[in-house]
């Protein structure tokens, strides 16, 4: 009887999910360029703050490595650094081959990108019948267009795209000691505080048209960024909070109100995919999962994750360091130059998938391949490395 009963329990709760996601009749990732996971609390974010409140929220939420290479096979295809690909294929795996979440929309369906910024994402612009990638625009009128875009056409699914705070922290990055904010993003007289304020803005604007305009109930809103931003500026690879940012779900049948304590972009668009029932949506193993935890027929608490993002990053960070430690050694000590070329020619123990290898990550098969590869390949490093203060 209690079997029966389970049964029928987890029947409603399909059937409950299936009601839910069929409302959604548009999808908008909206991004604010290189939000620190902390900007919410520190920063004058009044729309942000209280979309936390109409959904869940993950205040850390998790990117691959943002690096960008210039040269090699991850610059034949995409122009813009890893986090932004990832977001889009859901998938650390990345291929010229995946599929873009918003290419499971369109043709069938009209969709947008708005960007303000005029190359940097042209790779990411497949499967957009509306596609605007214009530099001149501030955040404001980015998100001034999108909403002339909502009244003209409804996509089905929007990327908006404002990219002045990351800009700012890269500015901020450059800045000389003369400047009081100088290695400080929160600094006084910081721009980028005044971009993301203004960002925050401009958010407001959207989500006042969508209210207004009846369309807010039936839309799957997200609100994140591609990358985090570290407290000297910009996105240095090794830097953690880099790899950091908090991310919104709001939407038909997700929770409100609600918080999870990780979450990693590689999820974005399976679980965009999962609430909209797009049909044959792939991963191709590289970690991305549909987080049903987000909806109000999951409970929070049960959410967990292998938090292979982290992990992953971690790896290729204590890599690199180990490298250069050995690297620096070898000036005194040439079999630790021996090493580096091991590690360059592939043939110390088995290859490490670094970020210079990004096109191969998927040799691993999946995930928990790929990440105990890396580890046998640490393990040795460690050793090699805790002998250079000996000598």
């Amino acid at each position: 009887m209690k079997k029966i009963l389970l049964l029928v329990a987890m029947i409603g709760a399909t059937l409950s999910v299936k009601a839910q996601q069929s409302k959604i009749d548009r999808t908008i990732l909206f991004i604010i360029d290189g939000i620190h996971w902390q900007a919410p609390d520190k920063l004058d974010m009044p729309v942000f703050n209280s979309l936390t409140k109409e959904g869940t929220y993950i205040q850390k939420s998790y990117v691959i490595i943002p690096h960008h290479p210039t040269a090699g096979d991850y610059s034949k295809y995409n122009t813009s650094s890893f986090p932004n690909p990832v977001m889009q294929e859901g998938t650390l795996f990345l291929s010229s081959e995946n599929k873009m979440i918003q290419e499971y929309f369109w043709p069938e369906k009209k969709t947008a990108f708005i960007v303000n910024m005029p190359t940097a994402y042209r790779s990411l612009g497949r499967g957009f019948s509306t596609l605007i990638m214009d530099g001149s625009l501030s955040d404001r009128q980015a998100v001034e267009k999108s909403i002339e875009i909502l009244k003209q056409d409804d996509p089905s699914f929007m990327r908006i795209h404002l990219q002045l705070a990351g800009t700012e922290g890269y500015k901020i990055a450059q800045a000389t000691p003369d400047k009081p904010y100088y290695r400080n993003i929160f600094g006084k007289q910081s721009p980028y505080v005044a971009a993301i304020e203004e960002a925050d803005k401009a958010l407001g604007l959207l989500v006042k048209y969508l209210k207004e305009s009846n369309k807010w109930e039936n839309t799957l809103f997200i609100v994140t960024s591609d990358h985090g931003q570290s407290l000297v500026g910009w996105h240095p690879l090794f830097e953690e909070e880099s790899w950091i940012t908090p991310t919104i779900f709001i939407g038909p049948g997700v929770a409100k109100g609600h918080k999870l304590s990780y979450f990693e972009h590689t999820d974005i668009a399976p679980t965009i995919a999962g609430l909209t029932n797009v049909e044959n949506y792939k991963t191709n193993g590289g970690s991305g999962r549909f987080v049903k935890e987000i909806l109000a027929t999951h409970p929070s608490e049960t959410y967990a994750s292998k938090e292979y993002v982290k992990i992953f990053n971690r790896q290729i960070k204590e890599y690199n360091l180990l490298r250069a430690k050995m690297i620096v050694a070898s000036e005194k000590d040439a079999s630790f130059a021996n090493m580096v070329a091991l590690l360059e020619n592939e043939t110390f123990i088995q290859p490490f998938y670094t970020q210079d290898r990004v096109t191969d990550w998927h040799l691993a098969g999946d995930m928990d391949r790929l990440l105990d590869a890396n580890e046998k390949v640490l393990e040795k490093m460690r050793s090699v490395a805790s002998t250079i203060s000996e000598k």
